[in-house]
């Protein structure tokens, strides 16, 4: 039996397939520049959940992602109330080193980026309706993070700065007590 699953395993390697890892957990600050502005945020990020809190004006000051239950909690703790949304795929992080329906990758350069030695990449993909996109893209060799992300036309970019690997708190991805959906409050 031991040696059927050593077996297994190893052609699952050799067929390219993944076997789970540990999960990916970190910190950092997040910019994101579209051409709607610039916007800073600090992410506290688990697989399936994240947590994004803004630094700018508005009255929402915290995100939780929670795609584990198909939700995002929009947090607006000036007035202790919050707001229940379905998850969309827009909410969704670029963090893996492959992209989504990549047709090609390819080394341009080396660069230390926020103190991490990293390769940049010209990555292609497919876009829906036979479109094709290319992007920049950053990955740290020394974290195997991907630290910045950038359309190659400049109409999108998305940076990680000060990431810090490590386990995160759970109370991170909850709701505090004291906040209440207002759309399940009684007239």
């Amino acid at each position: 039996m031991k040696r059927l699953t050593a077996m297994t395993l190893a052609m699952s390697l050799y067929a390219g397939l993944s076997v789970p890892s540990e999960a990916l957990e970190f910190t950092a600050d997040r910019i994101t520049r579209t051409d709607r502005g610039l916007h800073h945020a600090r992410i506290f990020y688990r697989d399936e959940m994240w947590r994004l809190e803004h630094n700018g004006n508005g009255p929402v000051s915290i995100t939780i992602v929670r795609q584990d239950r198909d939700q995002v909690w929009h947090l607006m703790p000036s007035t202790r109330h919050f707001k229940v949304v379905s998850f969309h795929h827009d909410y969704a992080l670029h963090l893996t080193t492959g992209l989504e329906n990549e047709k090609s990758r390819e080394a341009i350069g080396t660069q230390q980026l926020d103190g991490h030695p990293t390769t940049l990449y010209e990555v292609t993909v497919s876009l829906p309706g036979g479109q094709i996109e290319t992007y920049y893209q950053w990955i740290a060799t020394d974290i195997q993070f991907t630290l910045k992300l950038a359309k190659k036309n400049g109409d999108w970019m998305v940076e990680y700065r000060h990431v810090k690997l490590g386990p995160i708190a759970d109370s991170f991805f909850q709701l505090v007590p004291t906040t209440s959906n207002p759309s399940e409050e009684k007239s």
